[in-house]
């Protein structure tokens, strides 16, 4: 039953340690995507939504929740603007990310590190089983990595504000929402961000907000 592998699968990655393993200074233990409590009703609706963010930041090293940051607060501020409220969305929503573990702070000491493509490789299993497990109907990827990972391609302005379809699923990417990105500021990316969290909206309002119930 398809409950049952996901409660297996968030218990398998809360033990996984394959990046400490090959030697990379990651912090913490593995950010859990859902609660435990939030997966019969996630799975019990015919449209549902994964966000694929970056990886955990240092206060989600914890292993929590994902997106409980300065950034979280940035996301779900941006998620607000299009009528989506945090703990609705949580509920109805897959939370990954491309790798699991806080990856420590950056050289410069300004943001996190970035995750190498080897320890990408190393989570991409944890991925590949939430994508099968979930069936999504519509993938959120936040900020390059996670476009890159998610579609093939390379993070462009002109990507956020429209709505790809990869391997026959609805995809609308977003920037990355922490302090760290000047991306927002740049010519016409208000109202690309904007357009995007309006793509967003309408789907939430056609496929959740309308349904009334899990479907």
């Amino acid at each position: 039953m398809t409950i049952d592998l996901l409660h297996r699968h968030v218990r398998q990655l809360s033990k996984c340690r394959r990046c400490h393993t090959a030697g990379f200074p990651v912090a913490g233990v593995p950010v859990s995507p859902i609660r435990a409590e939030d997966i019969p009703a996630l799975l019990s609706r015919k449209a549902r939504i994964m966000i694929v963010g970056q990886a955990p930041g240092r206060t989600e090293a914890s292993g929590t929740q994902p997106f409980i940051g300065a950034a979280g607060r940035t996301l779900f501020n941006w998620f607000a603007s299009a009528g989506i409220d945090e703990a609705d969305l949580r509920s109805s929503a897959l939370i990954s990310a491309v790798t699991r573990c806080y990856p420590g702070p950056s050289a410069t000491g300004r943001g996190d590190r970035l995750p190498t493509r080897v320890e990408s490789t190393l989570c991409r299993p944890w991925l590949e089983d939430e994508q099968k497990l979930l069936r999504p109907s519509l993938i959120i990827p936040i900020g390059q990595m996670a476009i890159r990972v998610m579609t093939g391609r390379k993070i462009r302005s002109d990507l956020i504000g429209t709505t790809l379809v990869v391997d026959g699923t609805a995809c609308i990417p977003l920037p990355h929402p922490s302090g760290a990105s000047s991306w927002i500021y740049g010519p016409g990316n208000g109202d690309r961000l904007s357009a995007a969290l309006q793509l967003i909206g309408k789907w939430w309002g056609d496929h959740i907000a309308g349904s009334g119930t899990p479907d």
